[in-house]
């Protein structure tokens, strides 16, 4: 028998002074079987830290033609592809040649350096392309916010995040490895 996704519901209030841009979206996210709590809540974060009226989850691990979340304009062209861990240099050119802006969160204990060493000069080229890594404290900290109904906050100002729930918050560690779209 196959093990279905188990679905997660989010109020996300976000406050981003640096964008200007304030709302609470009302969230239905599935948890994939083969995907952590940590993972989904980095999902979450990426949205706050990108959050907009157009912004949506995809299918996620259940297609490998999407991204985890993604950005369309009216016209349906793809304006922001956002994606979690560690895609492969044919997997970020199709990234890139697909979407305006393409934002990349790498995570892990040990292997975002390792990837990131093997990948620096091969993203040079790819100018709308950035690749942001979380602190594996912080995607730790983020899964202790994990519930079936979640109400959840994201501060961001200066370029930090504080992310959290009505019991606390946590400052999320992030580090921008590579910016080629300086926006």
């Amino acid at each position: 028998m196959a093990l279905t996704a188990t679905i997660h519901k989010a109020e996300l209030t976000v406050s981003d002074l640096d964008r200007d841009y304030y709302a609470t979206h009302n969230l239905t996210v599935a948890l994939h079987p083969s995907e952590t709590e940590s993972r989904m809540m980095l999902r979450l974060m990426a949205f706050a830290l990108n959050a907009h009226q157009d912004l949506s989850f995809t299918r996620g691990l259940s297609s490998t033609e999407e991204p985890d979340l993604w950005q369309r304009e009216p016209d349906q062209t793809l304006a922001h592809w956002i994606e979690l861990g560690m895609p492969d240099e044919k997997r970020l050119r199709k990234a890139c040649g697909l979407a305006r802006r393409v934002t990349v969160y790498v995570y892990g204990q040990r292997s975002p350096q390792v990837w990131w060493e093997g990948m620096r000069d091969k993203v040079r080229r790819f100018g709308n392309l950035r690749i942001v890594h979380v602190a594996p404290a912080s995607e730790a900290a983020l899964a202790g916010y994990c519930q079936r109904a979640m109400q959840l906050q994201a501060m961001i100002q200066d370029g930090q995040l504080w992310f959290g729930d009505t019991a606390g918050s946590t400052e999320v560690g992030l580090a921008t490895w590579y910016a080629g779209d300086k926006s």
